[in-house]
């Protein structure tokens, strides 16, 4: 066994990350015994490995364990958000939907931009045509929940998820199967339940490594790709705003002609003037739409999950080359639908077709403003670069008004039992502050890892909120928190002794805190609501924030 001084400081925040992930599991979960860092000899023995050399399996090592699962043990929840791949080596597992009578696994979708994506209304929904974000939060047992919050007994029940698109008496899968690898590729959430039917021993193979070895490997790329086509191609297409209602026989005619593009940070997707015989959705990421503008490129517009390109190119007659550069700004996951394909399906569906004109009418408006006046420009790739395109709900002050008196965060202490949920600081975007307070991101990677379920979608729109009594202070969503709006608190107490699982037994107790826009209460946000100066705003969306640089110019 190598000494930990020879491994690379990377490696080894990698290996420590990965023992807090599972070292409160415990006995409560049924996890028997997790093997961490496998060798690359221990590594080639599972079929999905051998493709690889020992220098790859070196690198991913820190990435991969070989976990024991007991019999009848709940492995994943619906609903939540999954990092992990799993490769069945032993044993069987049940995976079924837990919804109740007229449930159905398209209701559980990630949050669109629906000031951009859907220019539409959709026919689901409030009366009022809004398109709702789902409510991530998985149901507890009524009973275990009280148990939980009533009484003594501090019993924790770990949850997690995995995608599947199953027919609805569920399915079994079998040694050699691999299940999870589509939500934690994509970072939708998971629509089944699943639990060990026998005792299994599962290789479980994180988000980095899984990229890695699909990018290496053009076998497990068809692998996977033939999977997300079986199991829930259809079903995204469905769910995404543009196909929304298409029937199945149209969907079943994509479905078999589009190709699954996968795009690491920075990668080109289309260039300014390639010829235009695909439209691309985007399944997953961000893309930045450049144009060349002197002798360098201006930033026009960026498309998120659910939004498409090539659109302008296919509805506007003689445009037969791409109008701009397409460039993934971080991991991106795209369907590529053939134009001729798509042309054909417009032609039977004139709803679909009358959304894609308005999506090209709404792009047309977006690529000019931004031409004429480079200013938007900047600002859009500024919005990429510091993740303010994620933001539901974003907390701005305006610094030329603000005298530093501190009511917004004592508002916001004073709400939540003494604890403020955000801190006066942050980056800067012109006189405004980006304050730290959760944006209550459309792909919310805090919500990935939590063994728990603590932090969730709450059923208040776009959200994010975590149960204090099922938080077990294990810091996994603020590590993951690119925007560090997710504080750890000690609650100055340890954790009785008869607390379940046991490795948390006379440890110190704490918790993650973090806006959560004050929905419990008879008002709107605190921080907003006892600003004495009025500077203190919430907004939703990037054209709010240009809107609001504007009003105050």
């Amino acid at each position: 066994m190598r000494n930990e001084s020879e491994i690379s400081k990377t490696s080894l925040r990698r290996i420590e990350q990965f023992r807090d992930r599972w070292s409160s599991f415990g006995g409560h979960t049924g996890i028997e015994l997790v093997a961490e860092k496998p060798t690359p000899a221990a590594l080639r023995e599972h079929e999905i490995f051998q493709d690889f050399d020992d220098k790859f399996l070196e690198r991913i090592a820190p990435d991969v364990s070989v976990a024991l699962w007991r019999e009848g043990s709940v492995l994943f929840e619906q609903g939540t958000y999954l990092d992990l791949a799993f490769f069945i080596v032993e044993g069987e597992i049940e995976v079924h939907f837990e919804g109740g009578e007229g449930w159905e696994p398209s209701q559980v979708l990630p949050i669109f931009d629906t000031a951009r994506t859907a220019q539409f209304k959709l026919p689901t929904g409030p009366s009022d045509g809004t398109v709702l974000a789902p409510t991530m939060q998985v149901a507890l047992d009524a009973k275990e929940k009280a148990k939980l919050e009533g009484s003594e007994s501090h019993e924790i029940t770990f949850l997690a998820a995995l995608d599947f698109n199953l027919p609805e008496e569920g399915a079994r899968l079998g040694p050699g199967e691999l299940l999870g690898e589509i939500g934690a590729m994509s970072g939708w959430p998971q629509s089944v339940t699943a639990k060990t039917a026998t005792a299994c021993r599962l290789v479980q193979i994180r988000v980095p490594a899984l990229r890695a070895m699909k990018r290496k490997s053009k076998a497990l790329k068809n692998r996977l790709d033939k999977l997300y086509r079986e199991r829930t191609l259809r079903r995204q297409l469905k769910s995404t705003p543009l196909f929304h209602g298409l029937e199945e026989m149209y969907l079943r005619g994509l479905e078999e002609m589009v190709e699954l593009v996968s795009l690491d940070p920075g990668e080109v997707l289309v260039q300014e003037g390639d010829a235009a015989d695909a439209v691309y959705l985007v399944r997953s990421g961000f893309l930045r739409l450049a144009q060349r503008y002197g002798e360098g490129e201006l930033v026009v517009t960026y498309l998120s999950k659910g939004m498409t390109l090539g659109e302008v190119e296919l509805v506007v007659e003689d445009l037969e080359c791409f109008e701009t550069t397409a460039t993934s700004v971080e991991y991106s996951e795209i369907v590529k639908l053939p134009a001729d394909v798509l042309r054909q399906t417009l032609a039977f569906n004139p709803e679909v077709a009358s959304r894609l004109w308005q999506s090209a009418v709404g792009r047309l408006k977006e690529i000019g403003s931004s031409r004429r006046d480079p200013g938007r420009s900047a600002f859009v790739r500024r919005a990429l670069d510091d993740g303010l395109v994620q933001g539901n709900s974003i907390l701005l002050i305006d610094l030329e008004t603000c005298t530093r008196c501190d009511d917004c965060v004592s508002a916001c202490a004073d709400t939540h039992g003494g604890r403020p949920r955000f801190v006066r600081e942050g980056e800067k975007v012109d006189h405004f502050l980006v304050a730290r307070s959760c944006y209550h991101c459309r792909d919310p990677v805090c919500l990935v890892g939590c063994p728990t379920g603590a932090i969730h979608r709450s059923g208040e729109r776009e959200v994010v909120d975590i149960d204090d009594p099922l938080c077990i202070g294990c810091g996994t969503c603020s590590n993951n928190c690119p925007y560090d709006a997710i504080v750890m608190h000690d609650l100055h107490e340890t954790w009785p002794d008869d607390t379940i699982p046991t490795g948390l037994r006379g440890k110190p107790r704490r918790v993650a805190s973090k806006c959560d826009l004050c929905q419990k209460t008879n008002h709107g946000p605190a921080c907003v609501e006892n600003c004495p100066q009025g500077c203190a705003f919430r907004v939703g969306s990037l054209d709010e924030i240009r809107e609001l640089l504007k009003s105050h110019e």
